[in-house]
């Protein structure tokens, strides 16, 4: 059986096991505890309880074991089974305690809808810098694969020809040193980058510019005052014309679409850091209407680990 005291004591483990250092968990925990009281009267307290306050079955598991086990199925997705034969309690137990840990969890952690409200309020140059240490931001859309819808339409929609299995997509915005200050809530797999930022971009101070790749092609026209680079991109002979060469792209064309890619690589990063959380990386089991609650935490996770505070 898992616990705090045995898998802290193996902090390579510990880590691999939760996404999280020791002192990280520890500095998540304290947090966690101190709001506990006040979260727990709040979400016990309610109009539509039928029971008093205090009543039921007290938890098996201390608060501490509970949120290790809840990040231990963030970072591996293991399914609830597992989870309560591992901390040693019945499944039913396992997906109550992940889920009511859910909103205080999400509460405390710097999700990037709070760095967005931060962005909005940026009012100095100096605070400007402090955010977008380079004045510069980087846009890009991931995908995950989800399981075969059961509807007929749905399974149309979001089927990604790109990926070629049946996804949904979300896109983020970071700075330069990883931070994510942007996340679009969750759509189909088969809406196009493009139209996703049309539908669901961040609000930037005018100074910053924004990094794009080819798949926001358009961005500039529909979007005239936005400061942002894209890469260029080799034109085609047009259809009907398959078989032939394009025009090469010049020197300093290329040039510029390496130094672009060189900049950008850091949401690549970004992206390989979310989807190490395998809630986030591998196949989305659980209903999507749970779907953007799940990369909020992950995102915010990994927002406390660029920061290396909660403190916003």
């Amino acid at each position: 059986m898992i616990t705090y005291k045995w898998l802290s004591g193996k902090p390579t483990l510990f880590k691999s096991f939760t996404g999280l250092e020791v002192p990280e968990f520890n500095q998540i925990y304290d947090k966690v505890h101190s709001n506990y009281d006040a979260y727990e009267q709040k979400r016990l307290d309610r109009e539509d309880r039928k029971r008093k306050v205090g009543a039921g079955h007290p938890f098996k598991l201390p608060l501490q074991e509970r949120l290790l086990m809840f990040f231990v199925y963030y970072r591996l997705y293991i399914i609830s089974a597992l989870a309560g034969v591992l901390f040693g309690i019945d499944q039913s137990n396992a997906v109550k305690d992940i889920h009511m840990l859910e909103p205080l969890v999400n509460e405390i952690l710097p999700t990037p809808k709070k760095m967005h409200d931060r962005v909005r309020k940026l009012r100095t140059m100096e605070e400007l810098k402090q955010m977008f240490p380079e004045l510069k931001a980087f846009t890009d859309a991931t995908e995950q694969e989800i399981p075969r819808p059961k509807n007929k339409k749905k399974r149309k929609t979001h089927y990604s020809g790109k990926s070629k299995r049946h996804t949904v997509k979300t896109q983020m915005t970071v700075n330069s040193k990883g931070l994510i200050v942007h996340k679009s809530l969750h759509v189909s797999g088969r809406m196009h980058d493009f139209r996703l930022f049309r539908r669901s971009h961040p609000h930037l101070p005018p100074d910053v510019e924004e990094e794009f790749d080819s798949g926001y092609e358009g961005v500039k026209d529909a979007f005239p005052k936005l400061m942002c680079r894209l890469p260029f991109k080799r034109k085609g002979p047009g259809r009907g014309k398959r078989g032939e060469k394009g025009e090469d792209l010049s020197a300093e064309q290329k040039a510029f679409n390496r130094k672009l890619a060189s900049e950008r690589v850091v949401v690549e990063h970004t992206n390989s850091r979310v989807k190490k959380f395998q809630i986030w990386g591998g196949e989305f089991r659980n209903r999507l209407r749970h779907y953007d609650v799940a990369t909020d935490i992950v995102s915010g996770i990994v927002n406390f680990r660029v920061l290396g505070t909660l403190t916003i």
